[in-house]
């Protein structure tokens, strides 16, 4: 009898295999209020990668971190229109504390732009408190109908990012500075997943803003993931809190602002993008752990070997685990790894130490080979580097493949069923866009012509893409 799979296989059931990985790779399980999840350790680790690299690339910016309360005023939300009709069918409202009805009720963080407008108000006046960086790690609540782990959770982890300029050029400069060199450059050199950079339509942007920038990727299935957005707000929130500053004539001027963030639904992304039917396939610069060393059988010798190769890929900068619990069968062991998606696997046995080989088996590039243990030290970082740039081809090469130049709007829908469609924007307009929303389909961004950011909704030469969404 054939043997039966691990995981439902993606071309026959995709969500049920996205599930089925999250469970056996014990990346998530859901929490006890619909729409929670708790994040197990390895997946968390990888989170804590993901956190270590943009924040690095964040405070390049002169970004600096800060913490706001996760209670809100429910009156502060009320204070920018757009806004709070955004967010009102998400918000998750407290009413009663300490056993008494609040005066006021508080809502639970959906997103942080107007506690910290009201304390940016405080805190900027005159032009020389200007530009005023910072940005948050926090967790935020949004009462997702439609859960789903990591994509869309009641409760999710994210950083967010707001800033106050004092022209409105600088704050468009600021966040196309960060869509790029934060969030483009981490997308591609460390999660190694290939994007579309744009600009979203008026009917996509955020809530409250004059302008979202985005960066969206096609999964393996064919459909399209927003991976982060960076948002111009112009003075809309200014006017709302009052924040002003004093310019060097002596006016005062509403300052401009801007708000950015990326979420844990980045973890979901790396599965999407790069899992396959074995199981994750993590970039070897994110992976909290690039190299597992196994000892097949639990041999003095064996065991000796494994956790020598173990110190000197470690002397050789590789995030490496010695894996040498033999009483776990090896079998099930190779398989929790190639699981997990770690790069490297390097298998020590009794005929290896004869040999004074170790198999190298390769989890994204595939395939497995004996070579010398004493060159694996050298060989293991050449190996992470060229599988890193595998990944990100790979992703690229399958967004090429599955997209398509349309002309009407049933050619737009037809390409959406595999992957993204291309139409001119000025001929679909905002309400061919509502019509292939009727349908299931969305613009995901606007691109220029030759593919980068438009400067304007109506540039001439606009190209929207449009594609089913998680």
């Amino acid at each position: 009898m054939a043997k039966a799979p691990i995981l439902t296989p993606q071309a026959e059931d995709f969500p049920r295999w996205y599930q089925d990985l999250i469970n056996k790779a014990e990346l998530a399980d859901n929490g006890p209020v619909r729409g929670t999840m708790v994040i197990r350790p390895y997946a968390y680790g990888l989170w804590e990668r993901m956190q270590s690299e943009m924040d690095t690339r964040i405070k390049k910016t002169g970004t600096q971190n800060a913490y706001f309360p996760l209670f809100i005023p429910q009156s502060y939300l009320t204070k920018e229109a757009e806004h709070v009709e955004g967010f009102a069918p998400e918000l998750a409202v407290v009413t009663h504390g300490g056993g008494k009805e609040l005066e006021e009720p508080v809502v639970v963080r959906p997103t942080s732009e107007t506690i910290i407008n009201e304390y940016f108000s405080k805190w900027v006046q005159s032009h020389r408190d200007l530009p005023l960086l910072i940005n948050q790690w926090a967790n935020v609540v949004r009462w997702e109908l439609r859960p789903r782990l990591f994509l869309r959770t009641t409760e999710f982890l994210w950083q967010e990012g707001h800033t106050a300029h004092a022209t409105f050029e600088d704050a468009r400069d600021f966040a196309a500075l960060i869509h790029k060199d934060v969030y483009g450059d981490f997308m591609r050199n460390i999660l190694a997943i290939d994007t579309i950079p744009g600009r979203k339509t008026a009917k996509e942007r955020f809530a409250g803003a004059i302008n979202t920038l985005t960066h969206e990727a096609m999964m393996g299935d064919g459909k399209a993931l927003q991976m982060c957005t960076s948002h111009e707000l112009g003075q809309n929130f200014a006017k709302a809190f009052n924040t002003t500053y004093l310019k060097g004539e002596g006016e005062r001027e509403f300052v401009w602002q801007t708000s950015w963030g990326s979420t844990t639904r980045m973890v979901g992304a790396l599965i999407m993008s790069h899992g396959d039917d074995s199981g994750l396939r993590v970039p070897p610069r994110l992976a909290a752990v690039q190299a597992v060393v196994l000892a097949i059988k639990g041999d003095e010798a064996v065991l000796a070997k494994v956790r020598e190769i173990g110190a000197q890929l470690e002397a050789a900068g590789v995030r490496v685990v010695v894996d040498d619990k033999t009483d776990t069968p090896f079998g099930r062991r190779a398989v929790d790894w190639e699981l997990k998606g770690v790069p490297v696997r390097i298998e020590v046995g009794p005929r290896d130490l004869e040999n004074g080989t170790a198999m190298l088996v390769r989890r994204i590039a595939g395939g497995k080979e004996p070579v010398s243990a004493d060159a694996l030290a050298a060989l293991v970082p050449t190996i992470l580097e060229e599988d890193q740039e595998l990944l990100l081809q790979q992703t690229r090469e399958r967004r090429l493949a599955r997209t398509v130049d349309v002309k009407t709007l049933d050619e737009a829908v037809e390409a959406a069923a595999t992957g993204f469609g291309r139409i001119s924007w000025a001929e679909l307009g905002p309400e061919g866009e509502a019509k292939l929303a009727e349908q299931g389909v969305t613009v995901r961004c606007l691109v220029a012509e030759d593919g980068s950011v438009p400067a304007a909704d109506d540039q001439p030469g606009n190209i929207a893409v449009v594609a089913r969404s998680y």
